[in-house]
């Protein structure tokens, strides 16, 4: 049976920790802030957001809500980003994903001051973070670092295959695994011998958006297995991209869903958004 890892728990580690730092930042005499942006009232988006409002009143920062019709314009919203900018007591502007059809989300991104952007999706970030610069880190990816980490699994030397290869985890997820001296490969939807390929991995990460793809055939026995996925089966309940079940006997560790990979992404906000605030992110200016 394979050591599940638990994200609620590591997660709760990272909270407690951030939750500190705030106190001691307070005693300093300074202020978080994060400003959360949401345009239309998707449900999966309305649920994420008040659950980013709930950590961060228990951790010690400051929720600015916007909460802005479907029919906001483009040019509102970036008027608003703008404001935020400019605004001292605002440290994190965070613009919950996906927006309105008619809004440009690259555009949207991009207008974020990088210094606020605590998603770590800014283009400025993004470049600092490819050439081994000091950036906010996307936080899924971040949270998985942490996970293998705190779970004590060893990374350097290691050959990791993500299957994935979007701009907010398979591809930053791939420059933080290199980071780590992992050897990476990035499979993706045009990927020949998918099942080949990951085989050969010593952790597996599996960002692919399709619930239970990945079943016993596709893991190499003792491997770490990194579920990013999140689905409704056929029951209403919660899945992942990876057939936890077919699979737990056959690895070493695996992150279950819910429950693994899920929490950390708040967490790992949390955890930027401290850094916005604190001496150290100001005076490296970023």
């Amino acid at each position: 049976m394979a050591k599940i890892i638990d994200g609620k728990t590591i997660s709760m580690e990272i909270k407690e920790e951030v939750k500190e730092q705030m106190e001691k930042l307070r005693q300093e005499g300074k202020k978080a802030a994060l400003a959360v942006i949401q345009v239309g009232a998707d449900p999966a988006s309305s649920v994420y957001v008040n659950n980013k409002k709930k950590v961060c009143a228990y951790v010690g920062i400051e929720s600015l809500a916007y909460e802005l019709p479907e029919e906001t314009t483009e040019e509102e919203l970036l008027a608003l980003i703008g404001k935020l900018n400019g605004m001292e007591e605002c440290n994190g502007i965070l613009v919950q994903l996906p927006l309105p059809g008619h809004i440009n989300e690259d555009k949207v991104i991009d207008a974020i001051d990088p210094r606020k952007d605590v998603d770590g999706f800014h283009t400025k970030n993004v470049g600092a973070l490819c050439v081994g610069q000091r950036a906010f880190l996307p936080c899924t990816p971040a949270g998985i670092i942490q996970l293998l980490v705190r779970s004590g699994i060893e990374m350097e030397g290691k050959e990791c295959v993500i299957v994935g290869r979007s701009n907010i985890v398979g591809k930053p997820m791939a420059l933080l695994m290199l980071r780590e001296n992992a050897t990476v490969t990035i499979a993706h939807s045009r990927t020949k011998n998918l099942k080949e390929l990951c085989k050969r991995a010593d952790i597996l990460i599996v960002a692919m958006g399709k619930p239970k793809f990945i079943g016993r055939e596709y893991v190499k026995e003792g491997a770490v297995v990194i579920d990013v996925g999140i689905h409704r089966n056929e029951n209403n309940k919660l899945c992942g991209d990876v057939d936890f079940e077919d699979v737990k006997d056959l690895c070493s560790a695996i992150t279950p869903v819910p429950g693994g990979v899920g929490p950390m992404t708040i967490a790992m906000l949390m955890k930027n958004v401290h850094e916005a605030v604190s001496s150290a992110a100001t005076e490296n200016g970023r």
